[in-house]
């Protein structure tokens, strides 16, 4: 299940969903900007960076790392990054605080004594999804989050408990926003249906107006201009035009591949077999 891009549309849609993980999130935290950024020489890709007002210069940077599968060097890399990006912005920032997602303390890199300091201080913040307490009594944005890790028996439950909450306790639009993600975690989770059969299992029907598609379109293609530049690097004007001009089933191709580029060749490959 490919849930960097998940989590990217839940932070770019919600930044304030993150400071729903922490005990002590700042007062400012409805104003937050969330932002990704690649930091060159050598070049590290940060997650998510979550940036305060302009306005509050000085400010706390919050940075994010969403990771799902093991790895022995996260700590090395995730500070080496935060440090690099604070240290050329230091201007900006008086303070930063680092968020380290895991589905389970199994996931947690096993050697970390080199930053014990540092993990057992107040500026790191380990969470562990299924340790956040029972979805019923999450907040929607922390429960969808949940929903990316639960096994394929438990999510439909779950999943239609959520929009039932949704359609209860927020604004319709709102509302239609979190149907969008719980069908858009569940046709990732089952691969092997349809999204179609998917609504059909979750019992919602999403929009297909011509002003919704154009919606889902636009957020398509912003979201993808943004991730391209964490895959490939700078994205010429002539190829953000062909990007473009992508149908939404293309588009929604694009976003799943594009988590395999590793140069801009690769996506020009992918356009050029788009054309044929």
């Amino acid at each position: 299940m490919r849930r960097d891009s998940i989590f990217y549309q839940l932070f770019q849609q919600w930044p304030e969903l993150l400071f729903e993980l922490l005990d002590n999130p700042p007062a400012n935290a409805q104003s937050y900007r969330f932002d990704s950024v690649a930091v060159k020489e050598p070049k590290f890709e940060i997650d998510g960076v979550f940036l305060p007002p302009e306005s509050e210069t000085p400010g706390v940077v919050y940075f994010c790392e969403v990771q799902f599968q093991k790895d022995e060097q996260l700590y090395e890399r995730l500070f080496g990054e935060l440090f690099l990006y604070f240290y050329r912005n230091r201007d900006r920032f008086d303070d930063w605080q680092a968020v380290v997602i895991y589905p389970s303390r199994s996931t947690e890199q096993s050697q970390t004594r080199p930053y014990q300091d540092l993990l057992n201080g107040d500026r790191v913040h380990r969470v562990y999804l299924n340790e956040v307490g029972e979805m019923a009594q999450l907040p929607l944005g922390v429960a969808l989050m949940v929903l990316t890790t639960l096994p394929e028996t438990q999510a439909p439950i779950e999943a239609r408990n959520l929009l039932f909450r949704s359609r209860q306790e927020l604004p319709l639009e709102t509302s239609r926003a979190i149907m969008e993600m719980v069908a858009t975690i569940m046709v990732y989770k089952f691969t092997n249906l349809s999204r179609q059969e998917v609504e059909a299992m979750l019992g919602i029907t999403l929009g297909q107006t011509r002003v919704y598609q154009e919606a889902r379109e636009d957020e398509a293609k912003s979201l993808i201009l943004r991730l391209l530049p964490r895959r490939v690097g700078e994205v010429p004007e002539s190829v953000r035009v062909q990007i473009n001009t992508l149908s939404l089933t293309q588009l929604e191709s694009l976003a799943e591949a594009l988590l395999d580029f590793s140069s801009l060749s690769d996506l020009e490959t992918w356009l050029a077999q788009q054309r044929q």
